[in-house]
């Protein structure tokens, strides 16, 4: 064999397998069907006033009834829509008006009985913690319970988040002129009462909020519409508007695991949860830090393919110049 066949033999070799590579990429562990939306199968399932992404279980998201459903919450299978576990609170007081979720750094999961529908008739509202189970099952775990007041009075409030790194708890009041963003101690106190703060104020009637997964980005929700912030070490920035779809009562939100999504729920028995873009630095970077695409593709392996993919081209190219040469 000449030595200019054996070499338009190496390289027609060498574009097939960097091709076939290309092409054979596995899609990234952060793809996730369920994590484009997803409806709640579950007739318990009647007012679901939070929503939390499960990082133990990917593709689970919890939540929780609004008032009168008893101490529970729910994990839920966005693949299908159905309820793998409910677990049962014990070691609190009967709850009033549960209205928030959000997940720990730690994989401890927080519930906000913040709620107070007459705006200022409870002096003091509570959280509750407990750990998130490695094993999805119906069962009893026990709660810590936490006493919350607010610096400037009472209020009612519907959106409860826990930073993704510090662990900090913040509370936004529900107020349809605008509220305000409290801060909690760096640690909770279960034997005092836990102040919260006000540091920011928040422009919207909000109903929920959400941290991004690396915790630089604040979303919050209201009824008919959204809006996210830089978080800034909580001095809160705005940044711009949310894409919060038209639901029947809007009253949760959660970024998805690899943070590409921000998806939001409804109450009503057998309510969609509807997933959108995350808008802007959130939706480039996945918690690792990596490039991800719009769709929600890890950053990874789209990278490398994109390598592969030009690896490919510039060896054909070369074939076809050696090809004219012969």
């Amino acid at each position: 064999m000449r030595r200019s066949s054996a070499v338009l033999a190496g390289l027609t070799g060498l574009a097939g397998m960097l091709l076939t590579g290309a092409c054979a990429l596995p899609a990234s562990a952060d793809s996730r069907a369920g994590d484009t939306g997803f409806t709640f199968k579950d007739p318990r399932i009647t007012e679901s006033s939070g929503l939390a992404a499960s990082r133990l279980h990917p593709g689970v998201y919890w939540t929780h009834n609004d008032s009168g459903d008893g101490p529970y919450v729910y994990a839920v299978d966005s693949a299908t829509g159905k309820t793998v576990a409910r677990l049962t609170l014990r070691g609190i007081g009967s709850p009033r008006d549960v209205e928030a979720i959000s997940i720990g750094p730690d994989d401890q999961i927080y519930l906000g009985d913040i709620g107070d529908n007459l705006g200022g008739k409870w002096p003091y509202v509570w959280i509750y913690r407990l750990p998130e189970p490695k094993v999805l099952k119906d069962e009893t775990v026990t709660a810590a319970q936490y006493v919350v007041k607010y610096a400037n009075g009472p209020r009612d409030a519907e959106s409860l988040i826990v930073h993704p790194k510090t662990g900090r708890v913040y509370i936004i009041d529900k107020k349809e002129d605008g509220g305000h963003l409290y801060e909690g101690p760096a640690t909770l106190s279960a034997s005092g009462t836990n102040v919260f703060r006000p540091i920011a104020p928040v422009d919207l009637w909000a109903t929920d909020a959400a941290f991004s997964p690396d915790g630089r980005q604040l979303a919050v929700r209201g009824y008919f519409g959204g809006i996210y912030y830089d978080w800034n070490g909580g001095r809160i920035k705005r940044a711009g508007q949310l894409d919060v779809p038209l639901q029947g009562q809007g009253e949760g939100v959660t970024y998805s695991v690899d943070g590409t999504k921000l998806l939001y729920s409804s109450e009503g028995v057998g309510s969609q949860v509807e997933a959108k873009d995350t808008p802007g630095p959130a939706a480039a970077k996945s918690p690792s830090g990596s490039v991800s695409r719009a769709g929600g593709s890890g950053g990874g392996g789209f990278r490398t393919g994109a390598v592969i993919a030009a690896a490919a081209a510039a060896a054909l190219l070369g074939l076809w110049r050696l090809r004219r040469r012969g």
